[in-house]
């Protein structure tokens, strides 16, 4: 009889689902293996209130009643502290910062991190038991981007010590410093940056499906992440950051960044963890780090089973007028869901 494994109540921690055909055509990668996830608020209209947080939330469980959305909020210069407390009062806890200009859909996003007004929400937000995450870049070389955001981090941090920050798809080595120092950063990991390097990207010639932000980096920070991820981490939760995006998009000039990872991210996951005798931290990392360091709660309990059969990745999957690449297409991996 093959291996299996059993994961009682996976979470994607970081998730992009879009609207319209893209939600349609990318959500059942997610919710066919996930139980919930955070849910990213940069759509073409930004979820920058209460209002359009339960609305994109009822969007999403009229499409999968069994899949707990965890909707962030779009933080801008705008959001007042009444709203604040609207959002709270809905039961949507996560504030996203994007720095202006720093990401896909991120123009309406902060570019004063630091302001009088947004540091009186974070306070607010501190006494209302909130979380904030983070898109940790500043505007500088891209390499470095994330490290040079860490001075920023760590003043929030300082300031608001009993708010929870997760820095979002932590790609840089240096920034695992501010997990150990810090009782209130945290982090997730995707697995495009635990398995991927700069290399990989344009090394042998540029691959566009792979051009993501924060930007794949050198084998060093690869392979310290994988470890925090293989290990599990106590400050840090999967999250795909699994970013849709048309191939004619990814092939235009500027090019989108983002990678679509949510085909067969669970099966894959077991293949990574195998590969380096860690499956039994697996579920650590899929979950219950989630679980604690959000304070979420389950009613039941939702277990996926996995077993050691082959199968492949799509090669694409098809719009009406185009078409989206996943991350890894075709290739052929050791684990299935059943």
């Amino acid at each position: 009889m093959s291996q299996s494994l059993i994961l009682k109540n996976p979470l994607d921690m970081h998730l992009h689902l879009r609207e319209g055909e893209v939600l349609e055509s990318v959500f059942p990668y997610t919710y066919q293996g996930f139980v919930g996830g955070v849910v990213m608020p940069n759509l073409s209209t930004p979820i920058s209130n209460a209002h359009l947080a339960l609305e994109y939330y009822n969007t999403l469980k009229a499409l999968c009643a069994d899949f707990t959305p965890l909707i962030t909020i779009y933080l801008t210069p705008k959001l007042s502290i009444q709203e604040l407390h609207q959002i709270k009062s809905l039961g949507f806890k996560i504030l996203k910062l994007y720095p202006k200009g720093a990401t896909t859909n991120s123009q309406d996003g902060m570019s004063e991190i630091l302001a009088p007004q947004t540091l009186e929400v974070l306070s607010e937000a501190e006494k209302l038991e909130m979380i904030l995450s983070i898109h940790a870049e500043s505007g500088g070389y891209s390499l470095d981007r994330e490290f040079e955001f860490l001075p920023i981090i760590a003043q929030i941090a300082q300031t608001f010590p009993k708010l929870k920050i997760i820095i979002e798809h932590l790609s840089d080595h240096r920034s695992i410093e501010l997990l150990n120092r810090y009782d209130n950063v945290f982090a997730t990991l995707t697995l495009h940056h635990i398995t991927l390097c700069l290399d990989d990207l344009l090394g042998g010639g540029l691959n566009p499906h792979l051009f993501c932000k924060p930007i794949l980096k050198s084998p060093k920070d690869r392979d310290a992440l994988l470890e925090l991820a293989l290990s599990a981490h106590p400050k840090v939760s999967f999250g795909s950051d699994s970013a849709p995006h048309l191939a004619s998009k990814k092939l235009s000039n500027p090019a989108s960044a983002g990678i679509f990872s949510a085909p067969l991210l669970l099966e894959q996951l077991c293949e990574l963890f195998e590969k380096h005798q860690a499956l039994e931290n697996l579920q650590a990392f899929v979950s219950d780090n989630a679980v604690r360091n959000y304070g979420l709660t389950f009613e039941k309990v939702r277990e996926v089973k996995i077993q050691k059969i082959s199968q492949k990745l799509p090669q694409a999957i098809s719009l009406s007028n185009d078409q989206i690449i996943p991350l890894n297409a075709g290739k052929e991996i050791s684990w299935s869901m059943i």
